[in-house]
């Protein structure tokens, strides 16, 4: 069975997380933004979700998680919580 671990960044708007990830793309700390601006309770692990297999999470945020490069933040990704930003760690 595929398991993964990612961690995310969950904000309630788009434009939120487009600011987030340009500070991403320009060096910020990924746990330390998600610590202090993620509305997700994995906030306080820096966003960390640890290993899932597909259909833990929604289907648009498996999607990111079991189909796209790792190590790369992916977003805006919206779900009935808000938007995302999705980095995959590992994928087995």
């Amino acid at each position: 069975m595929a398991k993964a671990n990612a961690r995310h960044i969950l904000v309630k708007t788009k434009e939120q997380a487009e600011k987030l990830k340009q500070q991403l793309a320009k060096g910020a700390d990924f746990a330390t933004l998600a610590k202090k601006h993620s509305l997700c309770n994995s906030a306080k692990r820096g966003g960390d979700l640890g290993e899932f297999s597909p259909g833990t999470m929604l289907k648009a945020f498996d999607n990111v998680v079991f189909k796209k490069p790792l190590l790369t933040v992916h977003g805006p990704v919206k779900t009935k919580f808000g938007f995302h930003l999705i980095e995959t760690i590992y994928r087995t």
